[in-house]
């Protein structure tokens, strides 16, 4: 069977790096380095197994590799720069940034604190949380790549919310932990090695761009939500240790509600009560996991989210999103 042609742009960066490791054990695709920068330092380029050459990041250069997709590992503004000749030249695009997420140029500037230079593509972007939102991203032509923590935030909160067991007018509290990783290859003094080891450290308090994601998918609002970011001393992985009061009488309540809605989901692991996952059972993995530990005499709650921020917290869940959009199996690829 001959397999379909798609692009990487990004691909020294740490989410560019996890894609090509993934799409290089894809049965149905080929991956294509594509260069969107003039100078590039090569000696610096991380390894890219046999994938040595690269073809321009041009409209012109995808029509004739005749690439079926391209996958944007690239901040913001270089996505929105390139989305437009990539969906022109015929390609659908998968987007690994925040660029096209939060659905208008009024919420982008209140959060990335810039203008939207593409709002026309705002309208058409299709957001892919794949447990949540599988029905719109078969026929997406521009697919937005959730965050990091809003993905470990939404698949733990969201069940809950819809089943209408957390009390929200007593708040919800998302203490989140991240490796050094999250913050991207571009060297920076906060994130060099004298800084993150041993050290600990809160980010972006009561600002974070991820947090209008969580509120858009969960339906929360943002008074009843308060979210902090940490940066641990490790390279990869997001806990989220989320605390919330319930009206649920016990922790298999709770797991009874997960179990309902991801009874088909390949990607979402559920803990029995009395065991909370971590970061090591999740590490190079597409997986997040989920468990939960209730107080009965108190309401308090309290659910434990893990991923891999650089797999479903980025390339494996972009892989994921292109396999329902190109029709092959959700799984190729990722397991």
């Amino acid at each position: 069977m001959n397999k379909q042609r798609v692009g990487i742009v990004g691909h020294r960066g740490y989410s560019g790096a996890e894609l090509i490791r993934i799409l290089q054990h894809h049965a149905d695709v080929e991956p294509v380095l594509l260069e969107h920068r003039e100078k590039t330092d090569t000696g610096a380029a991380l390894r890219r197994g046999h994938l040595r050459t690269t073809i321009p990041c041009t409209g012109e250069a995808v029509k004739n590799e005749g690439l079926t997709a391209v996958f944007l590992a690239t901040p913001p503004e270089v996505s929105m720069e390139l989305a437009p000749a990539m969906l022109q030249a015929g390609a659908r695009v998968i987007d690994l940034s925040g660029a096209f997420r939060l659905g208008t140029p009024a919420k982008y500037a209140a959060w990335y604190k810039e203008p939207h230079t593409q709002p026309e593509l705002l309208t058409q972007a299709v957001y892919g949380l794949p447990e949540f939102c599988r029905k719109n991203i078969a026929g997406a032509r521009l697919l937005s790549n959730p965050g990091c923590y809003p993905t470990a935030a939404n698949l733990a909160l969201l069940p809950l919310v819809q089943a209408g067991v957390i009390d929200r007018s007593a708040g919800i509290v998302c203490d989140a932990k991240s490796g050094v990783s999250g913050a991207g290859r571009k060297p920076s003094l906060k994130t060099s090695f004298c800084e993150v080891t041993g050290n600990f450290s809160a980010y972006s308090i009561l600002k974070h761009r991820h947090v209008p994601e969580v509120l858009m998918i969960s339906g929360l609002e943002e008074r009843e939500f308060s979210f902090t970011a940490q940066l641990i001393p490790i390279d990869r992985g997001i806990l989220e240790t989320i605390y919330f009061r319930t009206t649920a009488s016990s922790a298999e309540e709770l797991l009874a509600i997960y179990e309902k809605c991801y009874a088909d989901e390949p990607f979402v692991r559920l803990y029995n009560p009395g065991h909370l996952p971590d970061l090591h059972g999740v590490a190079h993995t597409n997986f997040c996991d989920i468990g939960v530990t209730l107080d009965a005499s108190t309401g308090r709650a309290v659910v434990v989210s893990a991923i891999d921020n650089l797999v479903k917290g980025a390339a494996g869940q972009a892989v994921q999103n292109m396999n329902l959009m190109l029709g092959f199996p959700e799984v190729e690829g990722l397991l």
